[in-house]
C-alpha cells in the first residue's frame, strides 16, 4: 500500500452497479499505485499527488453487478487529506 486511504465509501449507485468483487480488485490496484484507465497526464498527476499531497483518482472497467455481460466504468477518489477514498460511477461526480 503507498498511502493511506482513510475511511472507504462507496456511494448506493456503485454498490449497486459494480460487482463486488471488481471493486475490492480496483481498490487493491488503486492502493498500489496502478490507477487504471485514465490519461498518461492523469497518472502524473496521480504520482505527484502521493509526494506533495493532493487528489488521487482512479477509473476502471468492470463487470456490471446485475448484468455481468456487460461493462461499467467507475473511478475511486481519496480526498486529498487522505481522509477519505470513495467509489463512484462517473456521472455521479
Amino acid at each position: 500500500m503507498k498511502f493511506n486511504p482513510g475511511k472507504f465509501v462507496a456511494t448506493p449507485v456503485a454498490l449497486a452497479a459494480v460487482a463486488r468483487t471488481d471493486i475490492d480488485a480496483a481498490i487493491a490496484r488503486h492502493l498500489e499505485g496502478d490507477w487504471g484507465d485514465i490519461t498518461d497526464a492523469d497518472k502524473q498527476r496521480n504520482d505527484l499527488a502521493l509526494k506533495n499531497g493532493g487528489r488521487l483518482l482512479s477509473s476502471y472497467h468492470a463487470r456490471a453487478a446485475d448484468e455481468p455481460e456487460q461493462t461499467i466504468k467507475f473511478w475511486i477518489i481519496t480526498e486529498p487529506d487522505r481522509s477519505a477514498t470513495t467509489v463512484l460511477l462517473l456521472d455521479e461526480y
